[in-house]
């Protein structure tokens, strides 16, 4: 367990089920860190925003060896962890923020930045 509350993960997430395996990487090292008592958020980006769309995930094959995206997506946020969609990567693929999963939250470059800075490791997959 960590020692430190304030430690940070910050995993972002830039695939989806065009590749479920890197689509579900995020979410199992998310997990592992928020049971280990560490602050963990995932950003999604680029093809990434469609794990947010509501209804996306029930139709992913799982990845190999990991849990379906929607038990990881669920465990993730159960623990606590904050999802992140970046708003013009959900602008260019005409999904609107009232079709996201309960729970998320939209961002952009600039809070994404500093969220970086603040972390006390990026991840990116």
């Amino acid at each position: 367990m960590a020692e430190n509350k304030e430690e940070k993960m910050l995993y972002i997430g830039t695939c989806a089920g065009e590749n479920s395996e890197k689509a579900a990487m995020p979410f199992v090292m998310a997990c592992a860190a928020l049971a280990m008592d560490i602050k963990a958020t995932v950003v999604l980006q680029g093809q990434g925003v469609y794990l947010a769309q509501k209804g996306y995930i029930d139709k992913m094959l799982p990845a190999g060896g990991f849990p379906p995206m929607k038990k990881l997506l669920a465990d993730f946020m159960e623990l606590g962890g904050e999802l992140k969609v970046c708003v013009p990567c959900l602008k260019i693929r005409n999904i609107e923020e009232s079709e996201l999963v309960e729970g998320s939250q939209t961002t952009a470059a600039g809070a994404l930045n500093i969220e970086a800075m603040e972390a006390s490791a990026v991840l990116v997959y």
